[in-house]
């Protein structure tokens, strides 16, 4: 499409605070947003990723796929021209080692994040 908008995305972490908002190309690759997202990641966060892999983004309910574009990902119905869009970052947590697995099961349990799509 001749002369496409670029995209205002602002990225939600699990506990509220937001990335952004920055402008996105429609052809960027989701791949590109979750590196954006990577080299912008507040350090004072006890859960960060460690790679692009360990990083889902949720639009609309749907996890974007890395090979396909933000253009292709994007879900129109209730988008506001000139808006921000809001996306959900989702880290996975670290897979535990046999060591830290007892520790885990030693500690006791924490609170943790949920989302809830209405």
């Amino acid at each position: 499409m001749a002369g496409e908008d670029w995209i205002d995305l602002k990225f939600r972490l699990f506990d509220g605070t937001d990335i952004g908002p920055n402008k996105f190309n429609p052809s960027s690759s989701v791949a590109s947003l979750k590196e954006s997202i990577l080299s912008r990641w507040p350090q004072d966060k006890e859960i960060a990723p460690k790679t692009i892999n360990d990083i889902k983004l949720i639009n609309a309910g749907k996890i974007l796929e890395d090979n396909r574009t933000l253009a292709e990902s994007r879900v129109p119905v209730g988008e506001l021209p000139g808006g921000v869009i809001t996306m959900h970052v989702v880290v996975r947590p670290p897979l535990p080692d046999k060591h830290n697995e007892k520790q885990l099961a030693k500690s006791p349990k924490q609170n943790r994040c949920t989302c809830s799509i209405l």
